[in-house]
């Protein structure tokens, strides 16, 4: 059974996120997608938020699980006998960050683990949970970006009422 990992914070999932997590499940028999805990930021919403977020938005991929992890990726991997982790590019400044990371894996792994690297689709491409993030602290139509109850959860969460396009349009 082909098994690989896609990790990330996704604080919050985005459709960028969703695209990559939907191939990635065509590519393997199983996908396990790991909220990590990432200590160079300081996420907006709980793991178990991003998590029960996350099992909500692919709860229709039956190859797709959900965890969470506190520590290195690796460390996961080798604990769970998985040597493939899946990436997603949306620019070449992504690139350079990846490689690294991925041939730091490789490297703690001793040749254990690879990274497959997914580029982006191109309607996605400019998104990341932090302009998601930015956009809905002011209010801004987030609905392109993520699933509607993920944009009614970050109104909330920055004390907005539900915007939709239609109120957009009625604004105007």
């Amino acid at each position: 059974m082909k098994i690989a990992v896609y990790p990330g914070s996704f604080d919050p999932v985005t459709y960028g996120h969703l695209d990559i997590i939907t191939r990635a499940a065509r590519m393997f028999d199983k996908v396990i997608v790991v909220v990590m805990c990432n200590s160079a930021k300081t996420p907006l919403f709980t793991l178990d938020e991003r998590v029960k977020m996350l099992r909500e938005s692919i709860k229709d991929l039956n190859n797709v699980e959900i965890d969470s992890f506190g520590g290195l990726m690796i460390d996961y991997c080798k604990e769970r006998d998985i040597h493939t982790v899946i990436r997603g590019l949306r620019a070449i400044t992504d690139f350079e960050y990846e490689l690294q990371i991925a041939q730091t894996n490789k490297e703690l792994s001793h040749n254990e683990v690879d990274t497959v690297f997914l580029t982006t689709s191109l309607k996605y491409s400019y998104l990341s949970s932090s302009v998601v993030k930015e956009i809905a602290s002011y209010n801004g139509d987030i609905t392109p970006c993520v699933p509607g109850f993920i944009a009614d959860t970050l109104y909330e969460k920055f004390g907005h009422k539900k915007t939709t396009t239609s109120d957009l349009v009625d604004q105007k």
